[in-house]
């Protein structure tokens, strides 16, 4: 299950940077009569223990007749082959395109003979994204973009999950090479607009309406070839692709469809039923998408992508494993074994091995250079700041640039939303107070001034001023990555000197240190840990630590 997120070489002589691999992707969906602002949105968190986190660009073109296209496999930089240029491709920022289309997505595998076999299929996932992002103006043309793709060049990726997002509807298409056969097989879905979805490495279409053409969309030779393979031998209106192409084990359910289940769980009590499913206790499957009972704001999308399974069985902070400091995080290995008998650690959509992450908005009511957004992030959810970018972005911020993720650097983003984030995961429910008051006035700030700066820029738009639209997103984005990242690498230097020696320095309601009349600093406190941690203990060496009469 792997991403891998670089610059790929748009035009003839431009080289890649390295490639850095992702595992593990989760996407959250909300179709716009679902939204509290009529926005379709999709979010996306590119989850890795070797991606650097940086935001992407690739400038809008026009290509020569005859210019060819390099194709990079993302997993491992290694040149896939060329494809032919159109006439004009398309402003892409990160994974959103100068026409508010958006793509993301989450890898799952499935039948491991599926892979390409030939080795002449060149267009993998990844690449399969930025060249329809670079190509279509809407969700229906990057589905025929993509499968177009896939068939004339063939597909190189394992399964694979997509969320394809414009300004008027959200669709998601779930694709599976062929193994020895050329290109792949898929079924798309449009997500009803009231409605909201999610997936996270786990095939989620199973029986549709095949002859909705309007809603539902699909290979030609995707039940023949199931058939032929024995993956399917029921009526074709039972057809489900989910379950065709993908074995769905119970440590695939609870660390895959347990992060979007906690996400329907936010805005629909009939999604609480499915923990069930979840859970392994039954198999009923839980539904593509929902319809929710509250409207999804952004900032709740934002929250959303920061779940640790609060409030559910799976709650990160509650176990032992949390620690005498409740920690909601677990170091891998995912599973381990006692007494023959094999166990897991929770996988919740807020984890430490992020990459980045984003939340889109793509709007309809707004012109597309404005309309479209980006609200982008580095590390782990839980404590990221996510930080408006918009799709007629030309420059990226200096500090959201590329980088290495064996060399610190005071000036990047990713680097200080690590610092922070390391931090706390040692002394979590002491530091992540302070880290939330920074965290949420950064981005209450950016979210609050949002419409009078929309205003600006559309009327700039409007009157022709598309140059001029341009300077200012440039300039404004500029000013939002470097506010975000020096907030960040002051918090950092402030958690070393509050939380130094494992004490807790006294400070008043602004967050300052406090000292004496004469200018000395207040001793510190001595938070210590809690009443279960010290019954741990004792239940554990009995009165190895007692201290005698």
């Amino acid at each position: 299950m792997k991403l891998i997120h670089i610059l790929p070489a748009m035009l003839l002589g431009a080289s890649a940077l390295s490639p850095q691999t992702a595992d593990a992707c989760t996407n959250l969906i909300a179709g716009k009569k679902a939204t509290a602002d009529g926005s379709v949105m999709v979010t996306y968190a590119a989850d890795s223990h070797n991606l650097y986190g940086m935001l992407t660009h690739t400038p809008a073109a026009d290509h020569p007749k005859g210019a060819m296209r390099k194709v990079v496999e993302w997993d491992t930089g290694k040149p896939l082959g060329e494809i032919p240029q159109p006439a004009h491709t398309y402003n892409v920022v990160g994974n959103m395109n100068e026409h508010q289309l958006c793509i993301a997505e989450s890898t799952w595998g499935g039948h491991e003979e599926l892979v390409d076999t030939t080795g002449n299929s060149i267009i993998d996932y990844g690449s399969l994204m930025q060249i329809a992002l670079e190509r279509a103006k809407t969700a229906r043309e990057a589905i025929d973009v993509m499968t177009d793709l896939v068939d004339k060049y063939g597909y190189a990726s394992s399964g694979e999950s997509f969320s394809i997002a414009d300004k008027d509807e959200v669709w998601v298409m779930e694709m599976i090479g062929k193994g020895a056969e050329k290109g792949a097989v898929w079924i798309a879905v449009r997500i009803p607009d009231d409605a909201i979805s999610g997936h996270a490495n786990e095939p989620r279409i199973r029986k549709v309406n095949l002859k909705d053409k309007e809603n539902v969309r699909y290979a030609k030779d995707l039940i023949p070839f199931a058939r032929k393979r024995g993956y399917f031998n029921g009526k074709d209106e039972d057809f489900s692709f989910a379950d065709a192409f993908e074995h769905h084990t119970a440590d695939t359910r609870r660390g895959c469809d347990g992060r979007v289940w906690t996400y329907f769980r936010r805005y629909t009590p009939e999604a609480e039923q499915y923990f069930a499913w979840v859970n392994a206790d039954n198999d009923e499957p839980m539904p593509l998408y929902f319809i929710p009972e509250k409207k999804v704001d952004l900032a709740g999308m934002q929250d959303a992508m920061r779940d640790l399974f609060q409030g559910t069985p799976y709650d990160m902070t509650q176990d032992v494993g949390a620690g005498p400091n409740h920690v909601p995080y677990r170091w891998r290995p995912m599973s381990f074994e006692v007494d023959g008998k094999e166990y897991c650690h929770e996988r919740a959509i807020g984890t430490q091995q992020t990459g980045w992450s984003f939340v889109s908005q793509s709007r309809d009511w707004l012109p597309d250079p404005v309309g479209g957004v980006i609200w982008f992030g580095t590390d782990d959810t839980n404590t990221t700041v996510y930080m408006p970018f918009y799709c007629s972005m030309t420059e990226v911020p200096a500090e959201l640039q590329h980088g290495d993720i064996n060399t610190f650097d005071m000036n990047s983003n990713f680097w200080m939303n690590n610092w922070v984030a390391n931090q706390a995961y040692n002394r979590y429910d002491l530091m992540i107070p302070d880290i939330r008051k920074v965290q949420g006035d950064l981005e209450k700030k950016f979210i609050s001034t949002r419409a009078p700066k929309e205003a600006q820029l559309a009327e700039m738009v409007n009157a022709g001023d598309i140059d001029g639209v341009i300077k200012e997103v440039n300039w404004e984005g500029a000013a939002i990555a470097k506010e975000a990242t020096d907030a960040y690498r002051n918090l950092a230097q402030y958690l070393l000197v509050r939380f130094m020696d494992g004490n807790m320095k006294k400070v008043d309601d602004k967050g300052d240190f406090q000292y004496n009349e004469y200018g000395i600093p207040l001793y510190p406190d001595f938070p210590g840990y809690d009443k279960q941690y010290y019954e741990r203990i004792v239940k554990e060496t009995g009165d190895h630590f007692l201290i005698k009469k």
